[in-house]
């Protein structure tokens, strides 16, 4: 059967279905599957069949699969190194009660690029369902390669050659996890163009999101309220869409191309949710594999479990 694709945006988005990307497949298959995913930046599969030995062997036809970032001394519940838990659950499976995990994991109801943060950037990300709540949930695109398409060329012409730093804990701040802008300057940053040019594509795309902290060069007030504006622009409806889940459900987005944001939906119902991470290809080969872990020991926090002297903050303010 052949594999059949319904644009979800005339320029962003489709649902891909008519192969089962559960078995093994041939590299003219596995080509097509990367030729689309470069055309449309994201691409929805229903029913997949994939468990999580399948997911992370389904990633690698992308690339090279990050291993997810560990926590020193303390157990993951995901059964694969590679897999990111993007779930509401705790190590034991129950639905985690902590409020500063709460807290922290409000950074991602924002849209950004995933680990635009680390100086090796992500490209692909692949979320599979396990459990869905009975409302709610769903991821949201936007298309930042359109977005960039639209603007005035007087705004392209302002942001040929502009830098800006990126921050998992500046995001964190924006949502209302009480780092000061003292720590966030302490902790690891990255630096990348605010305009890429998209390898599989060929097409330029807007490089910000709400990691996006400052831009080099540029008094901050006035780099902020750039980065608020293109962001803005980009998220704009013309440009948006979002999945909704049911068990086995898989979206793959381009985070070189586009931004993505977690919807709301009840905490207080299970939803497990996994995902993969493939690193982009260029300059990569030097950097660690563990360099999550790496990153986050460093800053002495992690996106799981964030640093005590914080946690005490949200906990006075509870």
């Amino acid at each position: 059967m052949a594999i059949e694709v319904k644009p979800i945006l005339p320029r962003f988005g489709a649902e891909i279905s008519g192969v089962d990307i559960s078995q093994p497949l041939d590299e003219a298959t596995r080509q097509q599957i990367r030729d689309l995913q470069d055309e449309w930046g994201v691409t929805v599969w229903r029913d997949t069949g994939l468990d999580d030995a399948g997911h992370v062997a389904f990633s690698r036809i992308f690339g090279h699969v990050e291993l997810a970032p560990r926590h020193p001394g303390k157990p993951s519940r995901m059964p694969e190194p590679e897999l990111f838990d993007a779930s509401n659950l705790d190590i034991h499976g129950n639905i985690n009660q902590d409020p500063s995990t709460r807290l922290a994991a409000g950074g991602n109801r924002l849209f950004h690029s995933d680990s635009s943060f680390m100086d090796v950037r992500a490209a692909q990300a692949l979320l599979l369902c396990h459990e869905a709540p009975p409302h709610g949930g769903p991821t949201w695109f936007a298309d930042s390669r359109g977005a960039y398409d639209d603007l005035p060329q007087a705004m392209k012409d302002r942001l040929e050659g502009l830098e800006a730093t990126h921050s998992y804990f500046w995001s964190r701040r924006r949502a209302g996890y009480p780092y000061t802008e003292e720590e966030v300057d302490a902790k690891p940053s990255a630096t990348h163009p605010m305009v890429l040019t998209h390898a599989g594509s060929g097409r330029k795309s807007l490089y910000v999101g709400a990691h996006t902290r400052d831009i080099v060069g540029m008094d901050r007030d006035e780099g902020r309220a750039l980065i608020d504006e293109l962001i803005a622009h980009a998220t704009q409806d013309k440009y948006v869409f979002a999945v909704h889940y049911r068990p086995g459900d898989m979206t793959i987005w381009d985070n070189l191309c586009s931004l993505h944001r977690g919807g709301e939906y009840d905490a207080e119902h299970r939803r497990d949710m996994r995902r993969t991470t493939v690193r982009e290809q260029a300059n990569s080969s030097a950097i660690a594999d563990d360099h999550y872990t790496s990153m986050f020991v460093t800053a002495k926090d992690t996106p799981f479990s964030p640093a005590e002297e914080t946690v005490d903050k949200v906990l006075e303010k509870s």
